[in-house]
């Protein structure tokens, strides 16, 4: 058995391993050991905050999942259907010991998975995460006896609306602004529409609907084309697509063009800057983001930290440079100033009021840099050789990246969850990429003994 955390948390399919009723259990249980005691001021009764998006499997989860929390008599509060972000906000605030969230995210409906927080609002730490995995994995198999309990429900979205209407400046309105707005039949098909109205916003609203097995099927923020279309023929100010647990964002201008992650962050950032308010100008990104947008903000003297993917690197980073705004082209966006993760709604709402503030179109932050053509490649491989020990590749990469230097970038990666190697490579020129890509995957297959298929 391999390592079970990812880079959110734990995911499968129900249930499947690791998703089977007994080991659910043992997830909760071994939770139950390890997480109290991360907490300094720790109360002799643990409190644990519980979420889930809107995928059908997550009752059965939360069963599984409380019997074996409750083994060590923890009171679990449970908070029905609920953004991840909103379980992120209420532990910190409510002192809880600590949250978990049943949700896969952005991934389709089959999927599910189980996400931890801190008592901070924070995803876990790696050696914390570690802990709970030697109980799961180790030799000696958990002993206890799964409970019972009648969970105590409680509603706080009142409570996280206000907290997110409160981050906006005093005044701010959305009277007379159109938005479409696209729930991705997830865990804000609620609370989001009752934020933006309350706003005054007229909202038109799409993703709505969850049946349990619709959560981001051809909507959210994975599957925006809907959404941008919809916006555009209704004639809306912008289109806003959350993904299924609603901390990522994506945006569509008023003639329905998206707009991704680091657009978002080529709004934010020079606002920000602008107001006195991106400590020590900088932001936090991954490696993902497009070159363009790394030269665009050098240009206007804002310093990028670089990190792998995953909200978790972001967040370290900021913490570790002092930064108040990072994220990633998927649209997990972290405002620093106001919450410890990505939060898909907030996020709208603060480039909202930044659009709004400069009193331009979407549109015309869209034009506002120059995004480079990308090309994105993978392969399979058996095994996952360091690519120092792949006969002339990285020479290879060097080649190229010689060529590109100032105009472009190449970085190469193995997957951390699937048999993959994964390419990205950019530039000025589309063609140009394109066989620095090919050349390079070609180059691998050959001297690697990689399986062969491109993706």
């Amino acid at each position: 058995m391999g390592k079970l955390f990812g880079t959110d948390g734990i995911r499968g399919v129900p249930w499947g391993y690791p998703f089977t009723p007994e080991f659910i259990r043992n997830i909760g249980y071994a939770a139950s050991l390890v997480l109290p005691r991360c907490k300094a001021d720790a109360t002799s009764r643990t409190v644990v905050l519980l979420g889930m998006d809107s995928r059908a499997s997550g009752k059965l989860i939360k069963k599984h999942l409380v019997e074996g929390l409750c083994a060590s008599k923890l009171r679990v509060i449970n908070l029905g259907i609920i953004p991840t972000p909103a379980v992120a906000y209420l532990v910190n605030r409510e002192k809880a010991d600590f949250g978990i969230v049943i949700s896969a995210s952005h991934n389709p409906p089959e999927f599910n998975g189980i996400k931890f927080f801190s008592s901070d609002g924070l995803k876990l730490s790696e050696a914390i995460e570690e802990k709970i995995e030697n109980l799961l994995l180790g030799k000696k198999p958990l002993s206890f006896r799964p409970a019972f309990p009648h969970l105590v429900k409680k509603d706080f979205s009142a409570d996280y609306e206000a907290f997110l209407k409160n981050t906006l400046p005093h005044g701010f309105n959305l009277k007379g602004v159109k938005l479409l707005l696209d729930c991705a039949n997830g865990a804000a098909y609620k609370i989001a529409p009752r934020i933006f109205r309350a706003l005054g916003a007229t909202v038109k609203i799409i993703g709505d609907k969850p049946d349990g097995k619709n959560i981001n099927v051809d909507c959210g923020a994975l599957h925006t084309d809907k959404m941008a279309k919809e916006a555009a023929a209704w004639g809306a100010f912008c289109g806003i697509s959350l993904d299924g647990d609603a901390d990522r964002c994506m945006f569509a201008d008023e003639a329905g063009a998206a707009l991704d992650g680091d657009d978002i962050i080529s709004i934010a950032a020079p606002y920000l800057k602008t107001h006195g308010r991106l400590t020590n100008n900088g932001v936090a990104l991954t490696f993902m983001s497009n070159y363009g947008l790394l030269k665009y903000l050098e240009g206007l003297g804002i310093r990028v930290a670089q990190v792998p993917v995953g909200d978790k690197n972001v967040t370290e980073a900021m913490q570790k440079e002092d930064f108040k705004l990072g994220g990633e082209a998927s649209g997990h966006i972290i405002f620093r100033q106001f919450a410890p993760t990505g939060d898909g709604i907030l996020t709208a709402l603060q480039t909202l009021a930044a659009v709004r503030d400069m009193g331009q179109p979407f549109s015309w932050f869209r034009r506002h840099w120059n995004r480079y053509p990308q090309v994105q490649g993978s392969l399979r491989v058996e095994h996952k050789p360091p690519l120092a020990e792949v006969r002339g590749f990285t020479e290879k990469i060097s080649q190229f990246e010689e060529t590109l230097k100032g105009s472009g970038r190449i970085f190469v990666r193995y997957s951390g969850t699937e048999p993959l190697l994964r390419l990205l490579v950019e530039g000025k020129s589309g063609p140009e990429i394109q066989a620095i890509a090919d050349d390079l995957l070609e180059h691998y297959r050959k001297h690697s003994g990689a399986m062969g298929v491109k993706g």
